[in-house]
């Protein structure tokens, strides 16, 4: 099978674990404090609304990030309850506990991950603004304010992407964001998936999120020079109302970044966002990436059981 028929699968660093999703399922790995593996698997559902407008460009990126937000959330809540709980604690209880209605899980789980999304993409956003407006009387025009904003929103990211990494937790989750790349670069250049032969692969990935939330800094710098900068309150409402146009763009970019990453004059396009992963990811132990390859193959092997039940349903 050829790198370019196989099946996409994408993933994301949870705390201890990683989780990867795929056409039909999703599964995250944990690694618990009594060194046992844990497994959440959450069915894949299918919506067709969403299907419909995630066919749709622009448009389709949006959804997979409110998708993802939603998604993501619940993998890593499992994550964070689960590590640390001492397994001579009585599960029965824990995982006995009255449940939530279905609607209401699923409702409470997307509001939390688009909405720490959302408010995480504000500040970003806004906090720029506001210290652009500061050096206006040394740089009046709208191109140098916009040109400003950018540079100070660069700056924030970078800056608060590499303070966190400092924190024993999220250095962690960074080494298994490695992980993830490593296992989903091992299968797509076909290689078997052995600690060796992943440990060899780069943790660098060109549809990595990161590269994403770098984009939008550079998109937004080209989509911000068509709107005026003063006064300052039409400058902040622009920015807010523009955030879905610089997310959809972004997201096409992205798209097209990892389309083109084997063509050796257009791959440099991927380039910035694969220097942002140098702060995102760090170098994985081994004990690491087992606990990437175990979710991976826990997913690939449910994913090939759909299928199979798919094709015996048709024949």
């Amino acid at each position: 099978m050829s790198k370019d028929s196989k099946p996409v699968y994408g993933g994301q660093a949870v705390v201890e674990g990683v989780m990867f999703g795929g056409k039909r399922h999703y599964v995250t790995a944990i690694r618990r404090k009594d060194d046992s593996i844990e497994y959440l698997h959450v069915p894949r559902k299918v919506n067709p609304t969403l299907q419909s407008l995630k066919k749709i460009p622009f448009i389709r990126g949006i959804v997979a990030i409110v998708e993802a937000a939603g998604n993501g959330s619940k993998h890593l809540n499992f994550s964070t309850e689960r590590y640390d709980v001492d397994p001579s604690q009585d599960e029965e209880e824990i995982y006995n506990k009255k449940e939530p209605s279905k609607l209401e899980m699923i409702l409470s789980v997307a509001a939390v991950g688009v909405l720490s999304f959302i408010f995480g993409k504000f500040i970003f956003t806004l906090v720029p603004v506001f210290l652009a407006e500061l050096t206006k009387p040394i740089f009046p025009s709208d191109f140098a304010q916009v040109l400003v904003e950018t540079v100070f929103k660069l700056m924030l990211l970078l800056a608060y992407i590499y303070f966190i990494s400092f924190t024993p937790i999220i250095k962690r989750v960074f080494q298994y964001h490695g992980a993830e790349h490593k296992v989903i670069n091992a299968y797509e250049n076909g290689k078997e998936l052995t600690v060796s032969n992943i440990q060899a692969q780069s943790r660098l990935h060109y549809r990595c999120g990161s590269s994403f939330i770098l984009f939008t800094v550079v998109v937004g710098f080209f989509v911000y020079l068509l709107v005026p900068t003063d006064p300052l309150w039409v400058r902040v409402l622009n920015r807010l109302a523009l955030i879905p146009v610089v997310l959809g763009i972004s997201f096409e970019v992205l798209q097209l970044t990892n389309k083109v990453r084997d063509i050796p004059v257009l791959k440099v396009l991927g380039y910035p966002g694969l220097w942002l992963q140098l702060l995102t990811t760090k170098e994985p132990t081994d004990d690491q990436v087992e606990v990437a390859i175990l979710s991976f193959n826990r997913l690939l092997e449910l994913e090939q059981d759909s299928e199979k039940k798919i094709t015996e349903e048709i024949v």
